[in-house]
């Protein structure tokens, strides 16, 4: 089979498609024929180095979702053919960036007929995050006032979806270009994030009737290093920040300010910390079943391009995400 892999760490230019061995299923294994897998740019530190993977020459991709091609001796509840996606390899495991993985029975699910498995494939990281984050840690409720930061952002493009499903009014941030498009997966408010009055007008979007607006409950941040001062700064009394950020980031406010009065609820967390995926993909392969839950995929990458896709993930604007289909 063909497969994407670095050899060595290094730059972009270190991915190739080598030729290899279908990987035959172990006892508690499922081996998945790879429609998608998603670009996330925790692919990128391990291809380079920043966080160290199990093997050389390792196949990147955590994320994944095709059909089943063969199971383990010990596997149950799955069947050649059927549908599946998942999250959770690609570190410990080989990844999705090939026409086949072995994929451990406990980071994989069900699809329901219908769902397109190449956008499940880029769902896993960015699904599973916006999960752990509102549900989970925020433990959003309907009517809180839900700020999502970068809801063009993989992550964010879901966390937007999955806030309007649980019934909450959600405001998030980004470019012009992707206001009306954010609007159709449920934003009640979008704000251009480079204006001088965001935080304003964030806190007059929470509370557009009240005559002192007071901020919004729950937060979801992905670059608290620069918006964790604005996060205290328009939070209601007791709301609950998220924070997912990438790594080397370092985060701090001024605690004279008014992030002293409000009694912050403040969560750094990662999805690689999930105590259990297969609950959480469930629940999220319902709702794309539902349609409460639509992956975006902004451009798809050929195998022999998974070097541009890894480029593109780090430094282009888009929204939705990025997929490799073997």
């Amino acid at each position: 089979m063909r497969a994407v892999r670095f050899h060595d760490y290094g730059g972009s230019d270190a991915l190739q498609v080598d030729e290899i061995d279908r990987p035959d299923p172990e006892g508690h294994e499922v081996l998945v024929e790879i429609h998608g897998a998603g670009v996330n740019p925790v692919d990128t530190y391990f291809r380079e180095g920043s966080y160290e993977p199990f093997a050389l020459p390792m196949i990147p991709g955590i994320d994944f979702a095709g059909g089943v091609a063969a199971v383990g001796e010990y596997v149950e509840g799955f069947s050649e053919g059927d549908p599946v996606y998942g999250t959770g390899i690609g570190s410990q495991h080989y990844g999705g960036y090939a026409e086949f993985a072995a994929v451990p029975e406990d980071r994989i699910v069900k699809l329901s007929e219908g769902v397109d498995t190449v956008a499940a494939g880029g769902a896993g990281v960015v699904a599973v995050t916006a999960w752990r984050a509102l549900v989970d840690h925020a433990e959003l409720q309907v009517g809180d006032r839900c700020l999502i930061h970068g809801g063009s952002g993989g992550v964010g493009h879901v966390a937007v979806q999955l806030a309007a499903a649980a019934g909450a009014q959600v405001i998030t941030t980004a470019s012009p270009q992707y206001h009306d498009q954010l609007h159709e997966l449920g934003a009640d408010v979008v704000l251009d994030y480079h204006r001088d009055d965001l935080a304003e007008a964030v806190v007059d979007a929470a509370n557009p009737v009240a005559a002192q607006a007071d901020g919004v409950d729950v937060i979801l941040d992905h670059r608290m290093h620069e918006y964790l001062q604005f996060d205290a700064d328009v939070a209601a009394t007791g709301c609950r920040v998220v924070g997912i950020g990438e790594k080397d980031q370092t985060v701090g406010f001024d605690q004279s300010s008014a992030a002293r009065g409000k009694d912050l609820n403040l969560t750094l967390m990662s999805m690689f910390n999930t105590p259990d995926f297969r609950p959480r993909l469930s629940k999220l392969a319902s709702l794309m079943a539902a349609g409460e839950i639509d992956i975006k995929i902004a451009e798809t990458y050929g195998l022999d391009e998974a070097g541009e896709a890894q480029r593109a993930v780090l430094e282009d604007s888009r929204l939705g995400k990025l997929v490799v289909t073997p």
